[in-house]
């Protein structure tokens, strides 16, 4: 068990070891759109590749939603894995729409064994996410 500056300074090492090791300017927040962005999740349990619908107004929310629902099918031509979720639960009990691609195998950031195939997978998933979201684009501005 660690300790809560222990476990912090253990997130902390985990992201700038992926920062040094796989320098690289990720899309995330510069989407344009207010409230869509992508991140890089991990934690003791899981890590994943995300792209959040977080806006203000739900009805804006829903309607980015439904323009990526409705490129689904090309989106999983690239990452089959994708899942499409419009209530996924934050850990702070927010409720968003999440689309997201799960790291399957054993992970933990506590666990820096985990760390590398989850870099790996980062590597691997955010780029291809990014380049669906770059040749669509004007499709899912378009609301």
């Amino acid at each position: 068990m660690f300790s809560k500056d222990e476990a912090a300074k253990l997130r902390k090492e985990f992201w700038t070891s992926f920062g040094k090791s796989f320098p690289r300017k990720w899309l995330l927040y510069n989407t344009k759109v207010k409230g869509l962005a992508f991140k890089f999740v991990a934690d003791r349990k899981r890590a994943m590749v995300c792209l959040d619908l977080e806006n203000p107004d739900e009805l804006t929310n829903m309607l980015y939603y439904d323009q990526l629902l409705s490129l689904k099918t090309l989106l999983e031509a690239t990452l089959p894995e994708v899942i499409f979720n419009d209530c996924y639960e934050l850990d702070n009990g927010k409720i968003i729409r999440r689309i997201y691609v799960p790291f399957e195998r054993k992970f933990s950031i506590h666990n820096k064994n985990t760390w590398r195939d989850c870099y790996e997978f980062f590597l691997a998933t955010m780029p291809k996410f990014e380049l669906f979201f770059h040749e669509y684009e004007a499709i899912i501005k378009n609301i």
